[in-house]
């Protein structure tokens, strides 16, 4: 743990060493060359926690820029004192204490809280320092969560001392060894904004995954995709990966993962991200090039947006450009050896694809689907070629979408002597792949691998068992939802409501820092206008999910909503999933409409109705520390809002356990 920061050691040592000593150990540990402005920083922090710490020799250990590698940042000192952990962030010369300075002490705080292992079960107190602010009160507050995180204090220099010795004087607990704190695990699971970000930056998947011997270890699926890129090239072989997992469990950060490894365009190992999602390919663009302008800024090195987001655009690219570059020259070789396919379970079927390449591209005649193709885009290579398709079970949400069983087929077809990695999750129903999969059964070219399924879900890492909780739900299966909704309830909240305004507020309350929170509704969900609510209106996937509170097309505003088409692949902290009647239950079974002009019209199409139950999976699987559900009250006033087409589900829901606001 002490590698995880520039400079560490017993706050009697740090007393007792000159500034000059600290300062380039600092320096020396910085991988960026340390400007003016960084170095008169620290030697201001030394000053002030010198005066801070005078008679606490003896009593704990002193940390600066503390590693936070989920978040690339660094905390400018943590103190671990007697029975309490301060995370100190200073903001030298500033005058007032801001809200966004708050919240980045506090999401601090909340890195040690929720992904430091021993940091869990003792006082963890955030403290924004502002050097030349007034002083103003404050009081040591825990949050609704009751984890002994406490909420952020402000200080000025002088206050620094004083409110230590009063959060050591109110707080209890037994004494911390700071050598096994230090020692702690550091478990995170990062959003994948956050890991791409971190990724990007030059952190290794380890540092940003949890390495818990529960699950299989991200890196191990890593790993077993190297492998098969080595082996590709080495033997002149044409691969072709299936990495499974249940929602959230990682699969796109292993792509992210592996891209990153390859991203020098001069190496014959040259990898590209590609993904259908246009929204979650346009979120990321933009957060790499944010992050990397950033933290160039912060290194005294000058950035440009655009060029950094053109550069990003290389290493991230939507699936139908990079289609439609290889249209263009049905010869040309593509530059990348090895491609990741993202959601590849949404590819789109031969029908949707000849039907798309004869309205918009005017080439009548085209025959192949979407996987096909594909796969003879990086078939051109004379010697080796890799494809990795990262495959996620229930997720198809649109029309035309093929399932991996088109991927099979078209291989089967077309590319025989491709070589076959495959998860044998695969044969699970949700993959809609068995049949397929039978038929490769005695195929030589197939190799089983179980490092490529990720059976448990990371995006919420209070309760690993929500997506299981969410499929029993969806399929009705009461007896098992309401066991498995016990034991999601004692760390992952979820509440009930007829109220959209206590929803919100409930959000709001539990929300801390900087996590994000947002209301997802389905794209069928048109009679929510009530609700101030239309879906009609279109959300811009960047703003919503990377701007911040005071922008008021952020997600933090509660006013515009994200839909499953574009919050699928992405993630909340805290969701507030509001449930229309496109998608009601009946007393015994699900029943699935669309609103079409003046009223509600059944929707009878089994592969449609499957998409609409896919897209409440998709919402309710969006939340990494909880949620709450509404299910409208109706109006019996209005036709088209009966109670009767929002009743039964409120009561379903209500019966399976859901605590009711």
């Amino acid at each position: 743990m002490s590698l995880r920061a520039y400079y560490t050691d017993a706050i009697e040592n740090f007393l007792l060493r000159p500034d000059e000593e600290i300062l380039g150990r600092l320096v020396q540990a910085s991988p960026f060359s340390v400007e003016l402005p960084q170095r008169d920083a620290w030697l201001a922090q030394m000053a002030i926690l010198r005066t801070a710490l005078a008679g606490f020799g003896g009593q704990g250990q002193v940390y600066f820029e503390f590693s936070v590698p989920r978040l690339g940042k660094r905390i400018d000192v943590v103190l671990v004192i007697r029975h309490v952990v301060f995370v100190i962030e200073f903001k030298v010369g500033e005058t007032a204490f801001t809200s966004s300075a708050t919240d980045q002490v506090w999401d601090y705080g909340l890195d040690l809280k929720n992904f430091h292992e021993t940091s869990h079960e003792i006082s963890v107190v955030p403290i924004l320092v502002a050097t030349q602010a007034t002083a103003v009160p404050y009081s040591f507050r825990e949050s609704l969560q009751n984890d002994k995180l406490l909420q952020p204090i402000h200080v000025t220099s002088n206050e620094l001392r004083p409110a230590i010795q009063a959060a050591l004087q109110v707080l209890s607990g037994s004494a911390i060894d700071p050598t096994t704190w230090g020692q702690g695990g550091y478990l995170p699971t990062p959003t994948i904004i956050e890991a791409a970000m971190a990724l990007y930056g030059g952190h290794a998947v380890e540092d940003i995954s949890r390495r818990d011997a529960s699950r299989i270890n991200l890196s191990r699926t890593s790993d077993a995709i190297s492998e098969v890129i080595r082996v590709s090239r080495d033997r002149s072989l044409k691969s072709i990966c299936f990495v499974t997992g249940v929602p959230g469990a990682g699969k796109t950060l292993v792509g992210l993962n592996i891209a990153t490894k390859h991203i020098d365009d001069k190496s014959d190992l040259y990898s590209v991200f590609l993904s259908g999602n246009g929204p979650l390919v346009a979120v990321l663009r933009e957060a790499l090039a944010r992050d990397k302008v950033r933290r160039e800024k912060e290194a005294g090195r000058k950035a440009k947006k655009g060029r950094t987001l053109d550069e990003v655009k290389l290493f991230i690219q939507n699936i139908h450009h990079f289609r439609d570059e290889c249209l263009i020259d049905i010869e040309k070789v593509p530059a990348e050896h090895v491609a990741m396919f993202d959601e590849a379970q949404r590819a789109w079927n031969l029908e949707q694809t000849t039907r798309f390449m004869l309205r918009k591209k005017n080439t009548p005649g085209f025959s192949k689907s979407e996987p096909e193709f594909l796969i003879s885009c990086l078939d051109r290579h004379k010697d080796w070629a890799v494809v990795v398709c990262l495959v996620g079970g229930g997720q198809e949400i649109n029309t035309g979408e093929a399932g991996i069983s088109e991927w099979i087929e078209a291989l089967r077809r077309s590319f025989p002597d491709w070589q076959i990695h495959i998860s044998p999750n695969l044969h699970d129903s949700e993959y809609g792949a068995g049949e397929v999969l039978q038929k490769l059964s005695d195929d030589p070219n197939v190799t089983w691998n179980e490092d490529l399924h990720l059976s448990v879900s990371l995006r919420s890492f209070r309760a690993e068992r929500v997506s299981s909780l969410v499929k029993s739900i969806l399929d009705l299966e009461e007896e098992d939802a309401t066991q498995v909704l016990k034991q999601v309830l004692r760390r992952y909240p979820i509440v009930l409501t007829r109220d959209l305004q206590r929803a919100k507020t409930w959000i709001r309350q539990h929300a801390r820092g900087s996590e994000r929170y947002g209301i997802v509704v389905s794209s069928e969900a048109q009679r929510l206008k009530p609700h101030a609510i239309d879906v009609r209106v279109n959300t811009d996937p960047v703003h919503w999910f990377l701007d911040g509170k005071e922008d008021v097309r952020s997600s933090y505003y509660l006013e515009d909503v994200a839909t499953e088409f574009q919050v699928q692949g992405l993630e909340l902290d805290w969701a507030c999933v509001v449930w229309d009647a496109d998608f009601r239950f009946s007393g015994s079974e699900w029943k699935h409409f669309s609103f079409v002009g003046d009223g509600w019209n059944r929707i009878l199409k089994s592969e449609r109705q499957a998409y609409l139950k896919n897209a409440y999976r998709v919402l309710l699987t969006r939340a990494r520390q909880g949620m709450a559900v509404v299910v409208p009250n109706g109006d019996d006033s209005d036709p088209t809002r009966d109670k009767n087409f929002y009743d039964p589900t409120f009561h379903y829901l209500r019966r399976l356990g859901i605590p009711t606001l």
